[in-house]
């Protein structure tokens, strides 16, 4: 399952980009030991500050399984300032409907082999959809990829190859590095969806995603809160429940009145999917939460 996040949402999906930078910091700092910057476990790079999409994979128990990043090439990005070697002298590549991809991993720790939901195929082709079909959508016409021989061998395998090459392929950590050239047509698109046998929407929307966030929350075993200070929200002194803790985190994100206003929306949104007891908390207390986690 496939959710985009942007500079637009990013503050409703600030754990599942925590979880997707420590997934990049165990495939590009250690499978492929790229000469990248880890801190906390998480790889990032100026790039991430400058507000571009994320195209994320998720399990049915919200799991961050696989990520790819989207660049403009009119402006800054790694294969003009990072990976220019590769170009060989080349002028960068830059146009208002070609993207650079980069940053695409799969969690294969977690994920089995095969080609059922769980497995690292089906994940990784279920990103190339998404990423793919999101560039589409976007109005972009072609991809430029920076990745390994690897990468590459797994694309032409999945009726994904692509239809051309910039620069040379040089030396990069553990592996070599190569740009490679996507066209986002319909075409490529269900070339790969026949390969992996997938027809249905890859994509959640935005309320779907966070409902599966929510869920997965809510199910896991969270240690007692250690606050001595009681307020309306927890006058029994009953640790705050992981589904709380989620909002209390988007309400301490939210810098603005309508980043609140957000929240509150979201909260009612989802309000079928708690009980009458953290419905009212939630509804009525929200900053007494966020004081006191």
């Amino acid at each position: 399952m496939i959710v985009v996040i942007d500079a637009l949402n990013k503050h409703l999906f600030s754990s599942v980009l925590e979880d997707m930078f420590r997934l990049r910091g165990r495939v590009f700092g250690g499978r492929l030991g790229w000469d990248v910057t880890i801190e906390d476990g998480k790889e990032i790079d100026n790039f991430d500050n400058l507000d571009p999409a994320y195209v994320v994979g998720l399990d049915d128990d919200g799991n961050v399984i696989s990520a790819v990043r989207a660049l403009q090439t009119t402006g800054p990005h790694m294969l003009s300032d990072v990976f220019h070697a590769i170009l060989d002298g080349e002028a960068p590549l830059r146009s208002a409907t070609m993207w650079e991809s980069t940053r695409f991993c799969v969690d294969t720790q977690r994920l089995t082999r095969g080609k059922d939901r769980n497995s690292v195929s089906y994940a990784t082709c279920e990103l190339m959809i998404g990423s793919l079909e999101f560039a589409r959508r976007s109005g972009i016409q072609d991809i430029v990829t920076v990745m390994d021989p690897v990468m590459d061998r797994v694309l032409k395998r999945s009726n994904n190859a692509p239809y051309g090459y910039v620069g040379k392929t040089v030396p990069m950590g553990k592996v070599p590095a190569l740009a490679a050239l996507l066209d986002c047509t319909e075409e490529r698109i269900n070339n790969v969806r026949e390969f992996a046998g997938i027809e249905h929407d890859v994509f959640l929307t935005e309320e779907e995603a966070l409902k599966l966030l929510v869920h997965s929350k809510s199910t896991e075993k969270m240690p007692l809160d250690t606050a001595t200070n009681s307020t309306p929200a927890n006058r029994d002194h009953k640790p705050l429940s992981s589904l709380e803790k989620y909002f209390v985190e988007q309400m301490r994100a939210a810098k603005t009145e309508d980043e609140v206003k957000s929240v509150l929306e979201l909260i009612e949104a989802l309000s079928d999917s708690f009980s009458p007891e953290q419905r009212q908390t939630l509804r009525q207390t929200p900053w007494a939460l966020a004081n006191e986690a």
